[in-house]
C-alpha cells in the first residue's frame, strides 16, 4: 500500500490545529503539527510533507512570509487559510505560491476535499509518472511540459517550477488549444469549482504562468488574453 500523504498543520489556535489533525488523521493522512513558523521549520526539518495547511495569521513570522519560504525552498503544497472575506491577503496568498485557499471558520468536510484536490493535482503520488513507459510531453512556447511527472523545462532544459494549480491550467491549455477558455470553464476544469463574482485567481495564477513561459510576460504570445471573454492558447 502506498504510504499516507504527510500534512504539517501550522496554525497558533491548539484546538483548532488539534481538530484538524484527528479529522485528517482518521481519514488516513499522516499529521504534524506547528504553531508558528520556528516550529514549523523544525518540523519540516525532520521530513518534509506534502502539503502545508498555513494559517495566515501566526505571531511572528506570518503566514505569506513563511509560504514565500516554502515555494524558495521546497517542493511542497500549501493551502493558505484566511480570515473570510479577506480578499487581498487571499489574492496575495495565491500570488506567492499558494495552491488553493480555505476562509475561517470552515467546514473540516470542505478542508478534507481540498487537500485531496490539492494532492490529487501537485503531490508525490501524481509526479511519480509512469513505471518504466515513455512519459508524455507538450511545447508550451519556448518549454517543454511532461504531463507524466508534472515538470516543465525551459528552453536550456532548466527545470521551471510549478504549483499543482499552474499545472492544471497548463494541461487544461494544451488539451484545448486555439480555443478560448472563460474563467468560469477554467475554474471547473482545473478545479471542479464553480467560478465566483470578482474572484481573480485565475487571473493571478496566468500572470504567474507568463512570468515562467513567455519571453516578454507583457506581451503574451502563448497564452493570450481575450477581452471580456478568457484566455486562448496558441500553441
Amino acid at each position: 500500500m502506498p504510504a499516507a500523504a504527510k500534512v504539517l498543520i501550522v496554525e497558533d489556535d491548539r484546538e483548532i490545529r488539534e481538530a484538524v489533525a484527528d479529522y485528517l488523521d482518521g481519514h488516513g493522512y499522516a499529521c504534524a503539527q506547528a504553531g508558528d513558523g520556528k516550529a514549523m521549520r523544525a518540523a519540516i526539518a525532520e521530513g518534509v510533507p506534502d502539503l502545508v495547511l498555513l494559517d495566515l495569521r501566526l505571531p511572528g513570522e506570518d503566514g505569506l512570509t513563511l509560504a514565500r519560504w516554502l515555494r524558495d525552498n521546497h517542493e511542497v503544497a500549501i493551502i493558505m487559510v484566511t480570515a473570510a472575506g479577506d480578499v487581498v491577503d487571499r489574492v496575495v496568498g495565491l500570488e506567492v505560491g499558494a495552491d488553493d485557499y480555505l476562509g475561517k471558520p470552515f467546514d473540516l468536510r470542505e478542508l478534507l476535499a481540498r487537500v485531496k484536490s490539492v494532492l490529487r493535482r501537485g503531490g508525490k503520488a501524481g509526479k511519480a509518472g509512469k513505471a518504466g513507459g515513455a512519459t508524455r510531453k507538450l511545447a508550451i512556447g519556448a518549454c517543454m511540459l511532461d504531463l507524466d511527472t508534472h515538470q516543465l523545462t525551459g528552453r536550456k532544459g532548466e527545470e521551471i517550477p510549478l504549483t499543482g494549480m499552474e499545472f492544471d491550467l497548463l494541461r487544461v491549455f494544451a488539451e484545448h488549444p486555439n480555443r478560448v477558455l472563460s474563467r468560469d470553464q477554467l475554474l471547473t476544469l482545473t478545479r471542479n469549482r464553480e467560478w465566483e463574482p470578482f474572484d481573480r485567481s485565475i487571473d493571478i495564477r496566468i500572470a504567474r504562468l507568463r512570468r515562467k513561459i513567455e519571453a516578454d510576460p507583457e506581451k503574451p504570445r502563448t497564452i493570450k488574453t481575450v477581452r471580456g471573454a478568457g484566455y486562448i492558447f496558441i500553441p
